[in-house]
């Protein structure tokens, strides 16, 4: 079994190494965007698969487009903006990623490197934090703010924060502010869950809503156990795995992939091989996952929402990754 997962894994690394660009940019697929949290996500799963000069490349495209404020755009093309939102959780998500390369590299130097464009980051996501604690969702292209914060977005965003602070105490530098702010934060999601979809941001039903309080830690025992309970019915196709949608009949690989992290985190090992077993089937005869499959006739299609977008693309590979 070892061998298979090995293999597997590496299976899904060379496939993101060969859609990731010259300038260490990790698009969608090859001729797709780059936007930069599923990028960072891709850097961590190539440094889990022991790519670590690749992952490196991707981190220092990072700190080369990054925007002066600390922000980065919603999506490139080619290196070049194309929607230029900017995102609080895709600012704030390259502590996850730096964190995560120097546990695999112990890497000091390239941490200190770094960690310019890491705390910029965090202070872009922080200076949109309200007196309540949730942190708004990012700016428009105008530099108009969005009034509203999203629970998984949130959730993200608090658990980069936290590993900001893994990294300035590793670095000796101190970070209490960011401490504090991660607590109200926290308090926010756990004691006022009002406060986030409040402009009907999660009116389809995403099943990151579901699940991403509980990968992050910051739903636990009880209380994410009735809440995986709860939504077991509505978010799973039997056998096959989770739904991106309520009301959508496909399996999203990568979403399923994030469920399995996120029963781990819980302690519920048992239900998280069953989910993982199912998912396998699922791979093209290359060892590569879809990014969707339809029920019940094991559709492969493009997405209803994304026409142009290939079967395949590195942000699944990189889930299935850390699974």
């Amino acid at each position: 079994m070892q061998e298979d997962i090995q293999r597997l894994i590496q299976n899904q690394a060379d496939f993101i190494v060969s859609q990731q660009l010259p300038s260490g940019a990790i698009p969608w697929y090859r001729g797709g965007i780059t936007d930069p949290w599923d990028h960072v996500e891709c850097a961590m799963a190539l440094d889990f698969s022991g790519r670590f000069s690749e992952a490196s490349l991707a981190y220092k495209w990072m700190r080369n487009i990054q925007n002066p404020d600390g922000s980065w755009y919603f999506s490139y093309l080619d290196d070049k903006p194309q929607d230029l939102t900017k995102d609080t959780n895709f600012s704030t998500y390259i502590a996850t990623g730096m964190w995560f390369h120097y546990l695999a590299t112990r890497d000091p130097d390239f941490l200190r490197y770094m960690w310019p464009t890491v705390e910029k980051g965090i202070n872009f996501a922080l200076s949109l934090q309200q007196p309540s604690g949730e942190i708004y969702w990012g700016l428009s292209e105008n530099n108009e703010v969005w009034p509203g914060a999203i629970l998984t977005a949130s959730s993200s965003t608090w658990f980069s924060i936290k590993c900001g602070i893994k990294i300035a105490k590793k670095l000796g530098l101190d970070k209490t502010d960011w401490e504090k702010a991660s607590q109200k934060l926290a308090k926010a999601i756990k004691e006022q869950p009002e406060r986030f979809d409040r402009l009907g941001e999660d009116k389809s039903g995403h099943a990151m809503t579901w699940y991403y309080p509980i990968l992050v830690g910051l739903l636990e025992g009880n209380q994410a156990r009735e809440r995986i309970s709860g939504g077991w019915q509505d978010f799973m196709i039997d056998r096959w795995g989770c739904k991106c949608f309520v009301d959508r009949q496909s399996v999203c690989v990568a979403e399923t992939f994030e469920l399995i992290l996120a029963l781990t985190k819980l302690g519920d090992k048992d239900k998280a091989k069953m989910v993982l077993d199912w998912v396998l089937q699922f791979r093209d005869n290359d060892g590569v996952f879809y990014r969707e499959v339809y029920w019940p006739r094991r559709e492969i299609r493009r997405a209803e929402l994304e026409p142009q977008a290939q079967e395949k693309n590195t942000w699944t590979s990189a889930a299935a990754i850390l699974a």
